[in-house]
């Protein structure tokens, strides 16, 4: 983020928090999120006063059925629809009704990957020519180095050559190639935090589990923060270290992967691990 600088006095009582502090607080802090649709008798309250943090170097998986308000929640975080009631804060900035010029920066800092890779790809452009439209955006950001090892980092980090996928075209890449260039093209921002929203859920089981290890090693490798988003609470189990559990709008447990996956609390956590089918169920 390239931020303006003042040559104004700074009040001390204003001054920006140490870096041991910033380190120390959560990454991300959603209080009593609520998203309304509608007015009146034919109002839908997609999301109901969520609440959570989501810490450096985490990932956290929301998890719940189709409806249960999940993809309507990633988009509030994302900010690409205004927010009804609660906040979100990001790295200690309130986030929740930003204003002019502030958005840009935001989504410097998140980044998303969507369900359908081959539908957030120009048909007509190359592998490179669509990373090259990110060039902009990301030289303006606090990142450094040329376009070209930017490219060949990112594209290294989910286990892409360039030489391999650069000269192709969206149709000529696998269903996993191409979610994870849209990955690359992310991590191109050096965001602090990436949304995966339904990101496996068009891919076979193979290909599932390349782009879960793929999220894992950046955590590891380049301490990105996660949020994933899916309805398979498998995939919840493999990848996660929190899971919040989603139905109607609301969350309805919340906590350890282990706690909730091994242990379910709520009637509807115990449904969903219920509908998980068993090997050799009946036998």
């Amino acid at each position: 983020m390239s931020d303006a600088v003042s040559d104004a006095v700074i009040d001390p009582a204003v001054q920006p928090a140490s870096p041991a502090a910033a380190a120390e607080r959560p990454l991300l802090e959603v209080s009593r999120l609520t998203k309304v649709f509608g007015r009146g008798t034919s109002a839908v309250r997609a999301v109901q006063d969520v609440s959570f943090v989501l810490n450096r170097r985490e990932i956290v998986t929301v998890v719940g059925e189709s409806g249960s308000g999940k993809s309507t929640l990633a988009r509030l975080i994302l900010r690409l629809m205004p927010v009804t009631d609660g906040t979100i804060v990001l790295d200690g900035h309130d986030y929740t009704d930003p204003k002019a010029g502030e958005l840009q920066n935001y989504w410097r800092e998140v980044q998303a990957v969507f369900q359908d890779p081959f539908s957030a790809f120009n048909q007509f452009f190359t592998v490179r020519r669509l990373l090259a439209r990110s060039q902009a955006l990301r030289r303006s950001s606090r990142d450094s180095g040329t376009d070209a090892a930017v490219v060949e980092t990112a594209l290294g980090h989910v286990g892409l050559q360039p030489g391999d996928v650069l000269d192709k075209y969206p149709h000529q890449l696998s269903g996993g190639q191409r979610q994870r260039v849209m990955i690359a093209r992310a991590l191109m921002m050096s965001p602090k935090l990436l949304i995966a929203d339904e990101a496996t859920s068009m891919l076979d089981a193979s290909l599932r589990a390349n782009v879960l290890n793929v999220l894992s090693d950046l955590r590891r490798d380049v301490g990105l923060t996660v949020l994933f988003i899916t309805h398979d609470i498998g995939q919840a189990c493999y990848i996660s270290d929190r899971v919040l559990v989603m139905s109607n709008g609301s969350v309805v447990e919340q906590g350890d992967a282990e706690q909730v996956i091994f242990s379910p609390k709520h009637p509807y956590t115990q449904k969903l691990l219920a509908d998980v089918p068993k090997l050799h169920e009946g036998v």
